[in-house]
């Protein structure tokens, strides 16, 4: 029987399991819901009960944020061109009830339609295009999962499916932008409504119960999952389809969704829209390629399945990680070639980084260490680890190659395609730059949580190895073992003070531009503020971005 093999995306370790195990663990126990009291010592990947209402409340409080802000973004876009400052002055005018009844999205029974046709259309898919069988990373409670891989196949015939239907004239190329109103009610329904349908399945029809984790609040756990692997079946993973289906799959669909509304709108296609949907076709085409490689990564391997997961597939990835290409789409500009050229060049550098960073530590799992990086062979720490069921497992620790640099240098280069797609805008407006400012805090924050994973999980063996890799994200300037809680904060605040500085200009600076790059690769400021954890950092940070744009 061949082994099986287990990776975290951030610690780059791989795991050799003698006896994979598909079905329930033979010494795993039934776990009552109100017994279930695991902790940190007691096993890695669960949060034991006893959190604070008030903790559960401000944790869960995105249940009723995030649409809020997708809803603001969506106005801001469309009726102030962009502009925070033109927004916040409406609402200061006419009331926030008031914008959001007059401009805000609807829900309408075409957007419904649409959607329900296009999680159709991809379950279909999913469900019948041959793929290869890849299997997962252990779980806490013992299982090994197999996952169908077909990924790259659905993209493409969705892609061919979609210009087919057009050139036909079956379909309106320009459909999305069209209809991004009563879509993005849709794709908000939808959120809410799966992630009701998942939080219920969680109590009823559980797939794997040992895995499931309860934190003594019905509104954190709504928010945060409970179920670590749902399915419908044997084979139809949700997590795997809602985020690579749901939410990856779109992302490009909505791009070329903007290429062709603008064409139609101007009889040409501006280069800044090309390029900006290249690098994140490029970044799109990628993840189906290494599909199985995402099967391993934090978002399968701990997220839980609730509306964190699933709002965020169904809804925060499809409006706001094209805000670039629909700015384009509706303001159509471009910059000057060299700066074009510049920043498409960064990207693309961002990009190889990324994924030789990531090669690196796939190719140590898949040999079990022993393979060459750099010409050298790779440099490991061997980690143990106990699952629930009670067995012991061993892991690999890279620390070597990029890895040896620092613990996440695959972050650096999400980052810096994160913010070379923003820049190819050529636009100084705020919402431009939305989607860097969030890719920054949610990999400090994953960072940072994924380590305290990893430092449960692997105990001495982690401590030892964030003595022999010292820094996170890139050597020297980011941060340290220790973590100081400002360092975050003050990052996020300077960046937000230098994305309103720019709205409020009335030509681009590229000097702007490279200031926020010079942030991206590690400023720092003496001013402290002191938090207990991230959430309150990440609070603090959104807090000084909405104060700025009020004043």
């Amino acid at each position: 029987m061949a082994p099986s093999t287990d990776s975290l995306s951030q610690a780059g370790s791989t795991t050799t399991v003698v006896r994979p195990r598909k079905q329930r663990p033979i010494e795993a126990t039934e776990l009552a819901i109100k017994d279930q009291t695991f902790t940190d010592a007691d096993v890695w990947g669960r949060a034991g009960l006893g959190r604070s209402w008030l903790r559960s409340l401000v944790g869960a409080s995105p249940v009723f944020l995030a649409p809020i802000g997708s809803i603001c973004i969506f106005i801001t876009l469309v009726q102030y061109e962009g502009s925070f400052s033109l927004f916040t002055s409406a609402v200061k005018e006419h009331g926030f009830r008031n914008i959001c009844a007059q401009y805000g999205p609807q829900i309408t029974i075409k957007g419904i339609g649409a959607v329900i046709c296009w999680l159709a259309v991809q379950a279909i898919l999913y469900i019948y295009l041959p793929g290869e069988i890849h299997q997962g990373q252990l779980t806490p409670a013992g299982y090994l999962l197999d996952y169908k891989i077909n990924g790259l196949s659905a993209w493409i015939v969705t892609h061919l499916l979609y210009g087919g239907l057009s050139w036909l004239g079956i379909l309106d190329p320009g459909f999305i932008p069209r209809n991004w109103s009563s879509l993005i009610g849709a794709m908000n329904l939808a959120g809410f409504v799966i992630s009701a349908l998942a939080f219920v399945k969680a109590y009823v029809m559980p797939c794997h119960p040992e895995d499931r984790k309860f934190s003594g609040s019905s509104l954190y756990d709504f928010f945060m999952g409970i179920e670590l692997n749902p399915r419908l079946g044997d084979k139809f993973d949700l997590k795997l389809f809602s985020n690579g289906r749901a939410g990856m799959m779109v992302w490009t669909l909505i791009d070329f969704s903007n290429m062709a509304y603008q064409y139609q709108n101007q009889g040409y296609v501006e280069p800044s829209l090309i390029l900006v949907t290249a690098l994140q076709t490029l970044y799109v085409v990628d993840f189906f390629i290494n599909e199985s490689w995402y099967t391993r990564t934090i978002d399968i391997a701990h997220d839980h399945f609730g509306m964190y997961l699933i709002w965020g597939c169904f809804c925060f990835l499809p409006t706001t990680y094209t805000i670039q290409g629909q700015y384009l789409g509706l303001y159509p500009s471009s910059a000057s070639t060299p700066y074009l050229a510049f920043f498409f060049a960064l990207g693309v550098a961002g990009y190889v980084l990324f994924r030789v960073v990531n090669h690196q530590k796939d190719m140590v799992r898949r040999t079990g260490g022993n393979c060459t990086i750099w010409g050298k062979p790779a440099e490991c720490i061997s980690a143990s680890f106990r699952t629930s069921d009670g067995r012991q497992h061993t892991s690999l620790l890279l620390c070597s190659g990029f890895w040896g640099w620092s613990r996440h240098a695959n972050y650096v280069g999400d980052l810096f395609l994160s913010f070379s797609t923003c820049a190819l805008v050529g636009s100084t407006k705020a919402v431009v730059w939305w989607y860097a400012v969030w890719m920054l805090v949610l990999l400090v924050h994953r960072c940072i949580r994924d380590e305290k994973r990893c430092s449960v999980k692997y105990g001495a063996a982690w401590t030892e190895y964030c003595k022999r890799v010292p820094w996170r994200f890139i050597p020297g300037v980011w941060f340290l073992n220790e973590m100081r809680p400002y360092d975050s904060v003050v990052t996020l605040d300077c960046v937000a003070h230098i994305l309103i500085v720019s709205e409020f200009s009335f030509f681009i600076s590229i000097e702007k531009q490279y200031t926020v790059l010079r942030l991206f690769i590690g400023i720092r400021d003496e001013r402290v503020h002191l938090f207990d954890d991230m959430g309150h950092m990440v609070g603090a940070a959104i807090g000084q971005i909405a104060n700025v744009f009020l004043v």
